[in-house]
């Protein structure tokens, strides 16, 4: 029996995809800048069947790339180009919803679980899931972990790697490792979930995992805010932390990505006139409808304007306002590719360094590449900003990512040499291997593959990902 055929036999024939037309979503990855040719792209529905699918591939020495719901930014979830055969393997099939328990403030779902459908289901049982970024519609609970991805609300919960209480994996021999314990202290050895959280799936395949839960939201406060520089959008951020509120979000946006959102954006409405330099989009909320949110915003956007650290603001006046300020945030980055190419990149500060990351940056890019954009927009309540150098009109994508190659290097050395990593949210794949070779520290290098060594000593689990 071929390949094909056993794999056939363990999920059934419509679950081994293997036609070119059928393949080709799985071939490419979300930007449009990894390609790969996978053999076949199997979906397991259970973890006994990926089990069952590892230890095929293992027998057969065939490669694994796990994919989720494809909306990474680094081709974590495609074959390299030039790699060994390989399969990529969806999880989209391990979508059940395990068990809530809103008394523990927990809940156990499959990789496959659409994030949006685990906020849903914790909304159902009167909780909070409390991650949240623009692909929640469609990126998956076994990405969100494989990446540790972070979001607006980074903050105040943390990333995706905080959530998590245990996982089931299914490990390169086809074992399966079983730690989907909910305890939230177990001091028995190492705590292995860590490992294969933001690994890529290059240790290991999540098939489902336990996570907390946060109490409902029963008060939330959302403004618009015009800031004249990011050092007031940070002395704004240290007013509003120190007010008493619960901050789950901070984002700083510059002008010219609010106007290309609202050129390229469906159904976009801007709160305030586009003619400051820097907004701001800050949320309060609060566990209990007796806490007076709306007069601590009010007093602390008042505080800042007195201060001259808030030239205007616009605070939603209901449910819906709120959802036309987060789709602002949400639609950019449709709105970035809609407006030509760009070079991107994914760095962290420290959160006071995040004004002088600025600064060193737009200097380097004005010396450089005058005519290019500068777009930053970001999570600067944790110290993630984007930033990203846009093509002068009518320049191609190959002769603008040739001309500003050495952007995204110079954009990692920056935030690396004010103490910042050069990948923040987006996971490292294939488009970040060079800057783990420049930048990750050698010793943590050789950790790493020694700890990929001895769990993939073949290395099948995605190869050539994240470990250059």
């Amino acid at each position: 029996m071929d390949f094909l055929a056993a794999a056939a036999a363990l999920t059934g024939p419509a679950n081994v995809l293997s036609a070119p037309d059928d393949i080709a979503p799985y071939a490419v990855d979300w930007r449009g800048a990894c390609h790969g040719n996978p053999i076949a792209v199997l979906r397991p529905g259970t973890t006994q069947q990926v089990a069952a699918l590892v230890g095929l591939c293992a027998a057969e020495h065939i490669a694994i790339v796990p994919a989720g719901g494809r909306t990474g930014l680094a081709g974590g979830a495609v074959p390299t180009a030039n790699g060994p055969p390989a399969v990529v393997l969806s999880l989209e099939r391990l979508n059940r919803i395990r068990a809530v328990d809103p008394l523990d403030f927990s809940i156990v779902a499959e990789a496959g679980c659409v994030v949006q459908t685990v906020q849903q289901a914790a909304a159902a049982a009167g909780r909070l899931f409390p991650i949240q970024w623009g692909a929640q519609g469609t990126a998956q609970i076994g990405g969100m972990l494989s990446t540790n991805a972070g979001g607006i609300r980074t903050l105040r919960w943390g990333n995706a790697r905080d959530l998590v209480l245990g996982l089931e994996v299914v490990l390169p021999d086809g074992r399966v490792l079983d730690d989907l314990r909910r305890v939230r202290k177990d001091n028995s050895g190492y705590a292995l979930r860590h490992l294969f959280i933001g690994a890529e799936g290059t240790l290991g395949i999540i098939t489902a995992a336990a996570m907390r839960l946060q109490p409902a939201l029963k008060r939330v406060e959302t403004a618009f805010v015009a800031v004249p520089s990011p050092d007031a959008a940070l002395a704004l951020f240290a007013r509003v932390m120190e007010s008493g509120a619960e901050v789950i979000a901070f984002e700083l946006c510059g002008r010219y990505c609010m106007d290309v959102t609202a050129r390229h954006g469906v159904g976009i409405r801007m709160p305030l006139p586009l003619v400051h330099p820097w907004y701001v989009m800050l949320e309060l909320s609060a566990a209990h409808e007796s806490v007076p949110l709306r007069a601590i915003m009010e007093t602390v956007l008042a505080s800042a304007m007195d201060a001259g650290d808030v030239r205007d603001a616009a605070i939603a006046e209901s449910e819906a306002q709120r959802a036309a300020i987060w789709k602002i945030r949400e639609d950019y980055p449709e709105c970035g590719r809609k407006e030509g190419p760009s070079v991107t990149t994914d760095t962290a500060v420290p959160v006071s360094a995040v004004p002088e990351f600025l600064r060193q940056v737009e200097q380097a890019f004005a010396a450089r590449w005058p005519e290019g954009r500068m777009a930053a927009i970001g999570h600067a309540g944790d110290g993630n900003i984007h930033v990203s150098l846009q093509a002068p009109e009518g320049v191609g994508r190959a002769a603008w990512l040739d001309r500003a190659a050495d952007a995204e290097p110079l954009v990692n050395a920056i935030a690396v040499s004010l103490g910042g990593s050069f990948s923040a949210e987006h996971g490292i794949g294939q488009s970040k291997r060079h800057a783990m070779a420049t930048h990750k520290d050698t010793v943590a290098l050789d950790t790493m593959r020694r700890v990929k060594s001895a769990l993939d000593p073949d290395n099948r689990m995605n190869p050539g990902k994240v470990l250059p």
